[in-house]
């Protein structure tokens, strides 16, 4: 696999087509810190790490409203292993003026933007969530 950002956010993206109630993912440290955004940003319900012998998947439980559509409306992956996107911490992006969430991997770690704006620091634009 090339790219497994791309294919968490693609797994994600699938998932919330076909109306499924979780989905399963390979882990991994920076998909952990992802999801663990999405938590923090009220994007998924929650997250559990299921152990299979010696390899570890994370269960995403996705979100949707009352009408059964899903919270996530839109999800891109920004900096690509062919392109990689860096900001500065004075143009950290903001995602629809606020609704949406970018996330960044930075000095500080892997962080939304708006910690990165608090923090004043710039990274890696990993991807946009809206």
């Amino acid at each position: 696999m090339t790219d497994p950002i791309a294919d968490l956010l693609t797994r994600i993206r699938n998932a919330l087509a076909s109306e499924k109630r979780w989905v399963d993912v390979p882990s991994s440290q920076m998909k952990k810190r992802i999801i663990y955004i999405l938590k923090e940003e009220s994007y998924i319900e929650d997250f559990i790490f299921v152990k299979d012998g010696n390899k570890e998947t994370i269960r995403i439980f996705l979100k949707y409203d009352y009408q059964g559509k899903p919270v996530i409306d839109g999800i891109i992956r920004i900096s690509k292993p062919g392109c990689r996107v860096y900001v500065d911490s004075n143009q950290i992006p903001r995602v629809l003026d606020g609704l949406g969430v970018a996330i960044l991997s930075t000095s500080k770690g892997v962080i939304s933007n708006k910690t990165a704006n608090n923090l004043k620091v710039g990274g890696e634009h990993i991807c946009n969530v809206w």
